[in-house]
């Protein structure tokens, strides 16, 4: 044992229990420090200076421009704002939170480089919300990636990127083969959109040149990736996959192969759902006839339909559903004497078969991307939802809804709310357009007008205040400031203190338009 770890021992033990050597009795304590003294000054001494570490490598440029001054200051406190604790009673002042995802996406909007006195509160804020990570990097740049290597907490901000860089040219053959073959699976995903945006044959030849040595797993998310910019010139190499030794993959690949019109799957699926599905003349009124498949042949297989059914659903409906899914839409206007698509949703549907019918129409209109067909499955948005001509489920009319044009989309989302209010509007105005149209804004200010009026509390619309914030357009401010007034008296059919409640929810939502409308303001440079 050396000197230094016997006073160490005589430092945990005590001086009374093991004295040092140069001092006994009442002085053992100051000998103890004198020695450890001396010890330490020899020690350190005695080291050797180390080599000098390398140079650190110098940050990229970024050669975006540089943030207006009031901009660069409002980051700084929604940056200081974003750990701001949002339970309980929110009051009237504006949640920094939600603004911070929406300053950022005007600014990269505005192609603004971040300063790089914020690039460690963007990272740490980015870190701390995995839905701010996309746009938060965008904003930080080469810059925020080269600070992101520095520090193993922001470690998450190098994943997806090609050696926490960026993806090489598509053009440069050499270093995209050399990352196809060598890179991480996020990396080879990202390289394979990449050259499929700028040549999609040379995106399929990549892709098809390891395909056979691919993973199940990795040749099904590799597959997904081609549902970007999907064509006709894509057929040949689904039906290959329609022959995978996963089901998954096949499944996949028939799903997107219906998604091509004319492609042959979707002629071989038009065909069996044709046989199912007719029309019957024979009792006077026209009526849709439905005789579902009483088998699951080898051949449905091949194209993707899955024999098995869900627990709870019946064979022969579940093959049925699958057939009418993948036919191309345009099959039925020919089967049903050239009637439009409104048309054939309204004829009556006999033996129960309605609902099964149409709701396999529904997802073939979303899969296809078909607005007509969409209209005529939503039908009226002032129609009781029970007696709907095509969907009643709010999570079908939300998925028919995404494919109509913004403008067609807001405006009859605006008319649900005005004929049924907002308690089931929350997924339908989640697909509509950011900022709101006024038509729409007016609807939900005015709904929610309706509500306060009605008694009940502020939080049982929480959801659609809080959409309301993020998407209500500034101008519709001044319409909302009558409302921030505290009644003068609360009538008796109201909950008790509910005009309070209101006035506060309504005074936060004017100054959150408020303070977005001076966001914008300053981006643009005119603060």
């Amino acid at each position: 044992m050396d000197a230094w770890e016997e006073l160490v021992t005589s430092a945990l033990l005590g001086t009374d229990r093991k004295p040092p050597a140069t001092g006994a009795g009442d002085a053992a304590p100051v000998a103890l420090l004198g020695a450890a003294a001396v010890q330490t000054v020899r020690r350190r001494a005695g080291l050797r200076p180390g080599p000098a570490a390398p140079a650190l490598e110098a940050a990229p440029e970024d050669g975006r421009g540089a943030l207006p001054e009031a901009a660069r200051r409002r980051l700084g406190q929604l940056l200081a704002g974003r750990s701001a604790p949002s339970a309980g009673r929110r009051g009237a002042v504006p949640d920094l939170t939600e603004l911070l995802p929406q300053w950022l996406a005007a600014a990269n909007e505005r192609g603004y480089r971040a300063p790089a006195a914020a690039l460690p509160a963007l990272l740490d804020a980015a870190r701390a919300r995995t839905d701010l990570r996309p746009a938060a990097l965008a904003f930080a740049g080469p810059r925020g990636l080269w600070l992101a290597r520095l520090n193993p907490d922001w470690r998450f901000a190098l994943r997806g990127t090609a050696g926490g860089g960026t993806l090489p040219d598509p053009a440069d053959e050499p270093a995209v083969l050399a990352l196809w073959e060598e890179g991480l699976f996020a990396e080879r995903v990202a390289l394979l959109a990449a050259v499929r945006a700028r040549d999609a044959e040379r995106g399929r030849a990549l892709l098809a040149s390891t395909w056979g040595t691919e993973r199940a797993e990795d040749r099904l998310m590799f597959l997904d990736s081609l549902r970007a910019g999907l064509g006709p010139a894509d057929e040949e190499f689904l039906e290959a996959a329609l022959s995978d030794r996963s089901r998954n993959v096949r499944a996949t690949a028939a799903e997107l192969l219906s998604a091509l019109p004319a492609s042959a799957l979707a002629g071989r699926m038009a065909e069996r759902a044709a046989s199912c599905v007719s029309l019957d003349r024979t009792e006077g009124a026209e009526t849709i006839v439905v005789e579902a498949p009483h088998e699951c042949d080898a051949g449905m297989v091949h194209d993707g339909v899955a024999a098995t059914p869900p627990t709870g659903r019946g064979e022969r409906s579940w093959w049925l559903g699958q057939l009418v899914e993948a036919a191309p839409l345009d099959c039925w206007s020919a089967r049903f004497g050239g009637r439009d698509p409104e048309r054939i949703v309204a004829l009556p549907v006999t033996d129960d078969w309605r609902a099964e019918l149409h709701a396999a129409w529904c997802r073939a209109a979303v899969r296809q991307r078909d607005a007509d067909w969409s209209r005529a499955l939503l039908g009226a948005p002032g129609a009781p939802q029970a007696t709907g001509p095509g969907s009643s489920s709010l999570a079908e009319r939300a998925r028919l809804l995404s494919t109509l044009p913004a403008e067609e989309r807001a405006a009859w989302v605006a008319a649900f709310i005005a004929a049924h209010g907002l308690s089931e509007a929350f997924q339908l105005l989640g697909v509509c357009a950011v900022p709101w149209s006024d038509g729409l804004g007016g609807a939900v200010v005015d709904a929610l007008d309706i509500a306060r009026d009605a008694g009940s509390y502020p939080w049982s619309f929480s959801g659609v205040m809080g959409l309301a914030e993020r998407c209500l357009a500034p101008a519709a401010a001044p319409r909302l400031a009558v409302l921030t007034v505290l009644p003068a008296e609360e009538s008796e059919d109201v909950s008790p203190g509910a005009g309070g409640y209101w006035a506060e929810a309504f005074q936060r939502l004017v100054a959150t338009l408020e303070l977005r409308a001076a966001m914008h303001a300053e981006l643009a440079g005119d603060a």
